[in-house]
């Protein structure tokens, strides 16, 4: 049976590849578990628990080989394979994700914008045309589409999952305000910014 990995793990895999990749641009080859911990503000134990759930990697008295633990979180991860990414919703939140330098070099290639307001249709960001959501099923039918960002307001999203994920599209990152359940078997990640940014005020209000 398939070892299951719990959600906390698999959510600090890409803050160990992004420190490790700091590591390697100053030329740092290997770390222990406690140097790492240090930097990373995690306990050694824990970084340890971590990364045995996918085989371990270090070796007693030396610790990891940098460069080999990054190339490993980054297959776990699916760093090696490339995805195909879509936005529905070219407002601002859109705009500003399509513009984002790090999809491409994380291996999810934009290939698709979609909206419904004649204002944005037409038009081009980052030398890709926005095209009418009505268009969406054709599209789709002629391109594979692994990932759908949604960047809708809130009255539209379930309507628009639901339809995407009707299209075949396995998976949806959703930066609409409300948390998604569907019955169509596609993963869902739920982002609320507005979260992370009141979780930053009350840490500053208890130093107060």
């Amino acid at each position: 049976m398939e070892k299951k990995i719990s959600t906390a793990v698999i959510r600090r895999l890409p803050r160990y590849y992004r420190y490790l990749n700091d590591l390697l641009k100053v030329d740092i080859k290997r770390i222990s578990s406690q140097e790492l911990s240090e930097r990373m503000g995690i306990t050694a134990s824990q970084i340890r628990q971590d990364l045995n759930c996918f085989g371990g990697f270090g070796q007693q008295g030396y610790g990891y080989n940098v460069e080999v633990l990054y190339k490993e979180i980054g297959k776990i991860l699916g760093i090696d394979k490339r995805f195909t990414t879509i936005i529905i919703g070219a407002g601002n939140m859109g705009n500003a994700l399509a513009n984002y330098e790090n999809f491409k070099k994380r291996g999810f290639d934009l290939i698709g914008i979609f909206d419904v307001s004649p204002d944005k249709v037409g038009k081009e960001i980052k030398g890709i045309k926005i095209m009418h959501i009505d268009s969406l099923s054709d599209f789709c039918a002629k391109n594979r589409v692994d990932i759908a960002i949604l960047t809708v307001p809130a009255q539209d999203i379930s309507e628009v999952a639901e339809k995407i994920a009707s299209l075949g599209v396995k998976g949806i990152w959703n930066f609409s305000p409300q948390d998604l359940k569907l019955s169509h078997d596609v993963v869902v990640e739920n982002v609320h910014l507005s979260d992370s940014l009141m979780v930053l005020g009350y840490k500053i209000a208890q130093r107060g």
